[in-house]
C-alpha cells in the first residue's frame, strides 16, 4: 500500500495491494507536493510493493520552511522516519551523526542496482571513510538563463555570442546586465537569495575560489582576499553600476522582466509559453579570475538506523534509485548515474533542453560542480552570517570590515 500525506493535510492519492495485510510499514519524508513528482513516487512504491506483499510505504510531505526542524525533531522525539530526503546543507550533520544506516553492502547486493554506475564525486558529499550513507537523487547544477530579447533590445551581446568569442567572463556578464538595467529592465538576479540566502551567491564567488570556511570547516574565510575581492564585485554590480537589483526589489525573469537570473535548470519549467515568450538561453556560469568552474545543489535520500525496518528502508532506496527508477526520476531530478548523465537520456525526460544545453550545463556541471557551502551545526552558522552581511547591503558598506566582522561571529561556531 502506498500513501501520501502531508502536515495538516491528506493528499487524496491512495493505491493497495489487494489483499495484502501490512505487516511492515515504511515511512519516507520529503518537502514536494506537486502532484507530478507524487505520481511518480506512487508508481515506483508500487512496483516495490508488487514484489514485498505486506509492505506499505507511505510519502509524508513536510513544509520546506519547516523541513529540516520537522525532520530532527522526529529523529529526537524517537519517531524518525523510516526515510528522508535530506538538503545538502545539512548533509554533514545528518552523515557525521551516526543517524543514518549505510548503504553500501545493501546497495552491492540490490539486484540491478549497478553500483558502480553511482559516479564518485557527486557523492562525496554523502560518504564517510568510503561508506555512502545518502544517495543524491536531485544533482542540479546553477546556471544562467538568459532573456535574449532584453539584451539584444540593449545593444548588448547575448551569453551564446560571448561564448562563441571566448569572452563569456563575469565582467562581462555584469557588462551585459549594466546595460539592459540601463535600458529600464532589470539586469541579472540571483534566484531565491532576496539578501537573506547568501549561499546561493556561491554560484559568483567559486569563480574567485572564495569559499566562507576551509575545506576542513576549522576556520573562517570569509575575510581572505578572494571572498573580498568576489563580494566586492558583488557589491559594485548593485550599488555602482545598477546590474542587479537591490535590496527590496523583487524581480522574476521568468516573468520577463530580467535579462538574466542564475538559477537551477529544474527551473526551466516556469518558462513562459503563447504570447508571453520570450526567446531564452541556457548556458554554463561565466569564467571567474580564478577560471572556470561549475556549483550545484544537491539534495539525498538516507535511511535512518533507528527505523524498524532498516534492511528493508535500504531495500526500498535501492529499488527507488536503481537504473530504471533514476531515469524515471530524471524528468525532475538529474541523476548521478554516469550511464543516465548523457543528452539522449536526459533530453527524453527535458524536452525544453538543447542537446548542447544538456552537455554544456547538465552533465559538464554534474561530472565536476562542487556543491553549495556545507557545515556541521550549519542552521546556527547561516543565521549568523545572515545578521552579519546585513550591513553589506549598504551603498558605502565596508566590504573587507564586514567580512572581517562575519569571522569574527562564526569562528566560534566552526
Amino acid at each position: 500500500m502506498t500513501r501520501f500525506t502531508t502536515i495538516g493535510a491528506t493528499l487524496a492519492m491512495t493505491t493497495a495491494l489487494a489483499g495484502a495485510v501490512s505487516a511492515q510499514e515504511l515511512r519516507m519524508t520529503i518537502w514536494s507536493a506537486n502532484e507530478a513528482h507524487l505520481t511518480l513516487f506512487n508508481d515506483i512504491a508500487d512496483s516495490f510493493t508488487a514484489t514485498h506483499p505486506g509492505v506499505s510505504i507511505t510519502y509524508e510531505s513536510l513544509p520546506f520552511s519547516s523541513y529540516t526542524t520537522t525532520l530532527t525533531t522526529q529523529i529526537a522525539g524517537g519517531n524518525p522516519p523510516d526515510l528522508a530526503w535530506i538538503l545538502e546543507r545539512t548533509a554533514a550533520d545528518f552523515v557525521n551523526s551516526g543517524v543514518l544506516a549505510p548503504l553500501n553492502d545493501g546497495f552491492m547486493a540490490a539486484d540491478g542496482f549497478d553500483y558502480d554506475d553511482i559516479l564518485a564525486k557527486p557523492t562525496e558529499l554523502w560518504r564517510l571513510d568510503g561508506e555512502l550513507y545518502a544517495i543524491p537523487f536531485s544533482t542540479s547544477p546553477l546556471a544562467i538563463f538568459a532573456n535574449n530579447d532584453l539584451i539584444r533590445a540593449a545593444g548588448a551581446p547575448t551569453p551564446a555570442d560571448l561564448i562563441a568569442a571566448g569572452e563569456w567572463t563575469w565582467d562581462n556578464a555584469i557588462d551585459v546586465a549594466a546595460k539592459v538595467a540601463a535600458a529600464d529592465s532589470e539586469g541579472i538576479i540571483v534566484r531565491d537569495f532576496n539578501f537573506q540566502t547568501w549561499q546561493n551567491l556561491a554560484a559568483i564567488w567559486r569563480g574567485w575560489d572564495a569559499a566562507p570556511w576551509s575545506a576542513d570547516g576549522a576556520t573562517c574565510t570569509f575575510d581572505e582576499p578572494q571572498m573580498v575581492d568576489a563580494m566586492t564585485f558583488i557589491h559594485d554590480a548593485i550599488f555602482e553600476t545598477g546590474a542587479t537589483p537591490g535590496p527590496g526589489e523583487s524581480v522574476d525573469f521568468f516573468a520577463g522582466d530580467a535579462a538574466m537570473s542564475i538559477t537551477q535548470i529544474s527551473r526551466a519549467s516556469l518558462l513562459p509559453t503563447g504570447d508571453d515568450a520570450f526567446d531564452w538561453d541556457l548556458v554554463p556560469l561565466p569564467t571567474g579570475q580564478a577560471g572556470d568552474y561549475a556549483v550545484i545543489g544537491q539534495a539525498a535520500i538516507g535511511a535512518f538506523q533507528r527505523g524498524d525496518n532498516v534492511d528493508l528502508a535500504v531495500a526500498f532506496l535501492a529499488h527507488m534509485t536503481n537504473p530504471e527508477n533514476s531515469a524515471k526520476l530524471a524528468q525532475f531530478f538529474p541523476p548521478v548515474r554516469a550511464s543516465l548523465l548523457n543528452a539522449e537520456t536526459l533530453g527524453a525526460t527535458n524536452p525544453l533542453l538543447t542537446s548542447e544545453m544538456i552537455d554544456s550545463v547538465v552533465v559538464d556541471g554534474i561530472t565536476r560542480g562542487e556543491v553549495l557551502p556545507v557545515h556541521e551545526g550549519y542552521s546556527e552558522i547561516q543565521q549568523v552570517v545572515r545578521a552579519e552581511l546585513d550591513s553589506l547591503w549598504q551603498p558605502d558598506a565596508d566590504v573587507a570590515a564586514v567580512l572581517s566582522n562575519v569571522c569574527q561571529r562564526i569562528q566560534p561556531l566552526l
